[in-house]
């Protein structure tokens, strides 16, 4: 299978990466492509992809990563929206998941309700005592 990705180049610390066809079997740091499309500059942010190349690849069922789909959506190439590339954690989806929705008149009451126990009953403080230094 025919893939479209990024394809790292360039000294340590300098990085540069040329947009490639290549096999989905390929190394990511290998030399080996069927076709050199384009490049991107991470330092100066510069890309260029060649359209009518991408587009020729994208009909004969080359699949585009996440990053390249969505170089592909800012240069206008294919239509549609970006592809979020990071997920959220487990934590976040957990929480997400169980908050449960609330109406706006909902949320007023219970605020309501907060508000006015906490102004019924004030905090109670204990004192502070203090603890003489252990003499060594």
């Amino acid at each position: 299978m025919l893939v479209i990705r990024l394809l790292r180049a360039g000294k340590k610390n300098q990085p540069f990466f040329q947009i490639v066809v290549t096999e989905k079997k390929n190394p990511p740091k290998g030399g080996r492509f069927v076709e050199r499309i384009g490049f991107y500059n991470p330092l100066t942010k510069e890309k260029k992809i060649n359209s009518a190349r991408a587009q020729h690849w994208l009909s004969k069922g080359a699949q585009s990563s996440d990053t390249i789909h969505n170089f592909l959506v800012e240069a206008k190439i294919l239509e549609g929206s970006k592809i979020a590339q990071h997920k959220k954690s487990k934590k976040e989806q957990k929480t997400e998941e169980s908050k449960p929705e609330a109406k706006p008149e909902e949320v007023a009451k219970i605020t309501n309700e907060v508000k006015t126990e906490t102004e019924a009953k004030p905090e109670k403080t204990e004192p502070v005592t203090t603890v003489p230094p252990i003499a060594s």
